[in-house]
């Protein structure tokens, strides 16, 4: 049975959290109204909490300074961010200081459980919302970012494509960067496929060389790293 610690000032949201949670077939390890509470449980549940849901503004330790916090000291402890705050500053800050995920409040009692069950299962989960903002401030990125030079190989820039999303190289090729800009843009292994006039299969390979170089293996914070 998962052990989930709940994180926000609302007692009523707390409270229902619990209940829906609970009937999802979790415990609830401990509940707090802002960080430095969450950190003093956390001192005494470490070995027995997986995850953690945890909103962002917070009277006190808000969440931000939280999640930076609780990665540090329970790198193992997985966070879902769940608030009703989707903005720019708050997605970047949240996902780079470690989230490894980020639901809207307004989300229904079966995805917070489903979401909580792929975040522990390794999978990194992003309210729609949040996914679409994402993709918007990484494609507003890619934008600002100089363009490189390609090689013979690998000519294409009807789109821009010959970009890099940041300046870490990570020691990439010229078409992995290509790639990791395509995906900062929010395209699939279809589409990058299509873009580049190259198989799916040829991308996830790719795909796969990045993580290698890179050491991360979750499409979402690879994006996130990239942007940095």
């Amino acid at each position: 049975m998962y052990k989930v610690l709940l994180v926000d000032d609302e007692m009523l949201i707390l409270d229902s959290l619990e209940i829906i949670l609970s009937l999802g077939g979790m415990e609830i390890a401990g509940k707090a109204a802002d960080g430095k509470t969450a950190l003093q449980i956390l001192e005494a549940l470490y070995e027995t909490c997986d995850i953690a849901l945890v909103d962002l503004n917070m009277k006190g330790m808000g969440g931000i300074e939280l999640i930076k916090i609780m990665k540090e000291k329970y790198p193992d402890i997985k966070i879902l961010v769940l608030t009703t705050f989707y903005d720019d500053k708050y997605i970047t800050e949240a996902l780079t200081g470690g989230a490894d995920g980020y639901l809207l409040k307004d989300s229904g009692k079966e995805v917070i459980i489903a979401a909580v069950n792929q975040i522990l299962g390794g999978i990194t989960v992003l309210d729609q919302k949040v996914m679409a903002r994402l993709t918007e401030i990484m494609a507003e990125n890619v934008s600002s970012k100089e363009h490189i030079g390609s090689s013979a190989n690998d000519e294409y820039d009807a789109n821009n494509s010959n970009r890099v999303p940041c300046q870490k190289s990570f020691g990439m090729t010229a078409r992995e960067s290509q790639i990791c800009t395509l995906m900062a843009e929010g395209l699939t292994n279809r589409q990058i496929a299509d873009r580049l006039y190259i198989s799916e299969g040829t991308v996830k390979n790719y795909i796969s060389g990045i993580y290698d170089k890179t050491g991360i293996h979750d499409r979402v914070k690879l994006i996130v790293e990239l942007k940095k």
